[in-house]
């Protein structure tokens, strides 16, 4: 069950199509722009603590300062500042729920010179302040916390037939709520091969539990979907989302807070719902873009295959 870093650094569905400036370029240009913008982003996560110098990632990108900003952005759909904004946010919102770092040094890490000005920016994304983000989880168990269940969210379950749906994969291995770094990833490296357009959808696989596996060996995949004949290469693998019966929650708020929903599912409705999971891992649709709504609306469906 992932509470996903996709801003720390979680992820996101497009329901759009490349912007103009890149939709009518030569597969082979559009691929080394991408392959310049993974470095950049692998960068980004990797030194999510510096300074953010805009000249130092035209240097990584090897695009000119006077340029870099307006193709990241050409490419992304945001800017720099957009995206390690949203990735510091999602993580300060996993360390609050966390309960181990003072807000001040929370504050510090994801940026800002002063607690009121991180209080001003959380409340903004999320709703309410940080203190009080953290006191409504300060007695709910937590994926790095406890090896409890909390139960005391309820959701509406659904049945689904599902056919079979073919993804491109980005394996991630380590804590899910680091995924989003992943995401981020694997979205630049679809770009590069042409697979992300108007029909295009994310999902996450997610293949442990936390509770039960070392958060640095968790295993999961960023995906898109693709076409059924579609080979992706590099780094993506070629996957397919199990076709069949699922029974269906969607959680609406921070990527963060989806542990609330996994426990629910699991400890509250399946001992008592007749139910027996099937051998596939669960599955996450996201529902609406993190980068276009606040994390408040944030909508993802999670999906438990049934036999």
């Amino acid at each position: 069950m992932p509470g996903r870093d996709f801003g720390t650094v979680k992820v996101r569905k497009t329901d759009q199509a490349p912007l103009p400036m890149f939709a009518t370029m030569h597969d082979r240009s559009r691929s080394d722009y991408a392959a310049r913008l993974d470095r950049v982003v692998t960068w980004l996560v990797e030194h999510l603590d510096d300074d953010l110098d805009l000249n130092r990632l035209a240097e990584v990108a090897c695009l000119s300062p006077f340029h870099f900003h307006r193709v990241y952005r050409g490419l992304q759909g945001e800017t720099v500042a957009d995206t390690v904004r949203r990735i510091r946010l999602h993580r300060a919102a996993g360390e609050l729920i966390a309960g181990r770092l003072p807000v001040e040094r929370i504050a510090v890490r994801a940026g800002y010179g002063s607690q009121p000005a991180f209080t001003r920016a959380f409340r903004a994304a999320y709703g309410v302040p940080p203190a009080r983000y953290r006191s409504a989880f300060a007695h709910s168990p937590t994926i790095e916390r406890s090896s409890d269940m909390d139960t005391t969210t309820t959701y509406q379950v659904t049945f689904r037939e599902n056919p079979v749906i073919p993804v491109a994969a980005l394996p991630h291995v380590g804590s899910y709520l680091e995924i989003g770094r992943t995401f981020e990833r694997m979205n630049v490296l679809a770009q590069a091969q042409g697979l992300i357009g108007p029909t295009t959808r994310m999902y996450g696989l997610y293949y442990d539990d936390p509770k039960a596996v070392a958060l640095s060996a968790l295993r999961s995949d960023a995906c898109v979907s693709v076409p059924a004949d579609c080979r992706p290469s590099g780094e993506l693998q070629r996957r397919d989302i199990r076709g069949g019966r699922y029974a269906v929650i969607t959680h609406v708020g921070p990527y963060a807070e989806l542990h609330r929903a996994y426990d629910w599912l699991f400890a509250a409705w399946l001992p008592t719902s007749n139910e027996e999971p099937a051998d596939a891992p669960c599955v996450e649709f996201y529902v609406n873009d993190p980068r276009t709504v606040p994390p408040t609306e944030w909508q993802t469906e999670i999906w438990l295959p049934v036999r």
